[in-house]
């Protein structure tokens, strides 16, 4: 009499077969993640909400004048124009700089010059634009200044620490292959740094959000305004308003961030 037995494997489920019993090695459609997707509905809720209130409230003459369409608008745009021109100066100055300090002949500064950016972000924000302000004068760059110094710390930060963990073993292969240190530098070391490198982005961006509704202390403009005038008038309406659109903007450019980096990301660690 014939025994079965039956056997059961942990491995991998077998490949689908195609036609005429070919294996298919078609690739899979890469899709991203569920997740991205979940920043811009939430924010599209709050916003609706706001919206609703804003059509259908009892306002006064006061509020009403502050809170007109156009105003709101030229506000929105100062408050994204200082933090993309910010974060690009940022970016500038701090990636090519990480950069430098991650080089042997030059990685014996990195402790000192992280150590001085951040000081520069343990500064008080508000103490820190009241004091450029005060020796540069009020206005748009000196706001930008203020943020620069502020922000700089994630960016030049992470900029090292990605390019410090690369594996050393790859970047030896592509010396071994004939590769000059730029050609390792830019096709290897990068490339890998980048999801780090991009974090310290990401941070920076929010931290220019939330740092430039400051500015209008200093006549920078931004959304700031709205916080600004609703405690000085005591309308919490303007108060809420202005917590609301800096809070939303906040979460959007960070949704864009991450956008950003995994697009950037090579494929193959995404």
């Amino acid at each position: 009499m014939a025994v079965v037995t039956e056997t059961e494997s942990n491995g991998p489920a077998p490949t689908a077969a195609g036609p005429g019993g070919a294996v298919s090695t078609r690739p899979k459609r890469e899709r991203p993640p569920i997740g991205l997707f979940g920043i811009p509905i939430f924010v599209a809720i709050v916003m609706v909400g706001w919206l609703i209130w804003r059509l259908n409230a009892d306002l006064d003459s006061v509020v009403m004048r502050t809170m007109n369409w156009s105003s709101m608008g030229a506000f929105l745009w100062q408050h994204i124009k200082l933090t993309v021109v910010g974060t690009v100066l940022v970016m500038i100055v701090a990636i090519p700089l990480g950069v430098a300090l991650t080089r042997p002949a030059l990685r014996k500064f990195s402790g000192p010059v992280v150590a001085f950016a951040n000081g520069g972000q343990a500064a008080p924000s508000i103490g820190l634009l009241v004091l450029l302000a005060m020796w540069l004068g009020f206005g748009f760059w000196t706001a930008i200044l203020a943020l620069g110094i502020y922000a700089i710390l994630p960016v030049l930060q992470n900029t090292i620490t990605g390019l410090n963990g690369v594996d050393r073993n790859l970047t030896e292969a592509g010396r071994g292959m004939g590769m000059s240190a730029a050609a390792v530098l830019l096709r290897i070391e990068i490339p890998l740094a980048i999801p780090v490198i991009m974090s310290g982005v990401r941070t920076a961006l929010v931290l220019m959000v939330g740092t430039a509704s400051l500015a209008t202390f200093i006549n920078a403009g931004g959304l700031g305004i709205y916080i600004t005038t609703g405690v000085n008038l005591f309308r919490n309406e303007l108060l809420i308003t202005g917590a609301i659109l800096i809070a939303a903007l906040a979460l959007m450019i960070d949704w864009v961030g991450r956008v950003l980096e995994y697009v950037v990301r090579p494929k193959g660690m995404r």
